[in-house]
Order: structure tokens, then sequence, then C-alpha cells
């Protein structure tokens, strides 16, 4: 995942014909529904993508830890984005790719969110809204994680900005920035 600096959230089937249509590897799916997703997985898989879920985001999945064994179980994925700490660790045990996120809302959410990172050390964390970009390098270092910054992110002035900050990659829905890598 480290070599796609743009990663495609995926929201319609329009969305995902583009998706895969693009040399990106990496998208994320989100606001489908459950019974949707053995198909969009398949789709992609049979297309050499890798397939992350924002459990959160899923219609009708559970987005605790049972939710994600069936997910990494079922359907294979490759892995799941989520702010519960008990996604990530579930992901951890079974070798799965587990990304913390967290929305940083004033100083209070983000020292409760680096403490439960702190715990967790998770190897990627994605931080929203991206145009916290100044705390990258601080995040960076506190919780020896790669950032990904995703939520707001307009043009390309933006993303570069999260780079510039030691970003590994944004997380985005518009595919006028997919085009970015």
């Amino acid at each position: 995942m480290d070599q796609q600096r743009v990663i495609p959230a995926i929201s319609s089937h329009k969305k995902l014909k583009e998706f895969l249509e693009s040399d990106l590897v990496y998208g994320i799916l989100m606001n489908f529904q459950l019974a949707q997703l053995e198909e969009l997985v398949k789709t992609m898989k049979s297309n050499q993508k890798k397939v992350l879920i924002h459990s959160e985001l899923i219609k009708g999945l559970a987005s605790d830890e049972y939710g994600a064994i069936y997910l990494i179980q079922v359907l294979n994925v490759d892995g799941i984005i989520s702010s519960k700490p008990k996604v990530i660790e579930v992901c951890k045990k079974r070798g799965v790719l587990g990304i913390y996120r967290f929305f940083i809302k004033d100083t209070i959410s983000l020292e409760q969110s680096l403490d439960i990172g702190r715990r967790l050390r998770p190897e990627y964390v994605e931080i929203l809204p991206a145009a916290c970009y100044d705390l990258i390098g601080d995040i960076k270092k506190d919780l020896n994680a790669k950032v990904l910054m995703g939520g707001l992110i307009r043009n390309k002035e933006q993303a570069e900005c999260c780079f510039e900050q030691g970003a590994i990659a944004i997380t985005t829905s518009n595919p006028e920035l997919w085009l970015l890598n």
C-alpha cells in the first residue's frame, strides 16, 4: 500500500467502474449494503485489486470484531478501516491490514485518539479531516505509524500539503484526485 499515494473511497457502482479501469491497486468500499459486498469483493479481486472495507460505513454490517471476522474469513478482504480498537486488534491477529481511523475535532479528541493509538500500535492510521495536515509529523512520531489523510480534500494543493507533511497517502472519493498517483 505504501506505493499508492491516493486510495479511492468507492461508494457507487459508477465509481467502482472508474476504479477498475484505473491502474490503482487499493480501493476502499464504503456506503454499500452488506448484501452487495460479496459480489463487489469478487469483482475487485478478479480485476487484481486489493479490497479495503470501511467497516463502519457498510449498511447492515456490525462494525465490531465479529463484523471484522466476517469480512476477513468469509469475504477475504485485504484490509479494514475502523475507529474501533477491537476491529484493528482482530486485523492484527489475523494478519490483515488494519487502519485505525480517527477524527480530530479538538485537543481532547486528539489526545484520546493518540492514547488509543499508543495502546493499539497500528501500522497505519487515517486522520480526518485532512486540514489537520500540520499534525502529521507529531502523530507519526508519537504512534510510530504510517499516516493517511482523508476528509474534505478538494484539490491537488490540499493533497500535496498532506504529502509534504509526511502522509504516505490520502483517501478520497473524488475521482479527479485519483490521478495524482
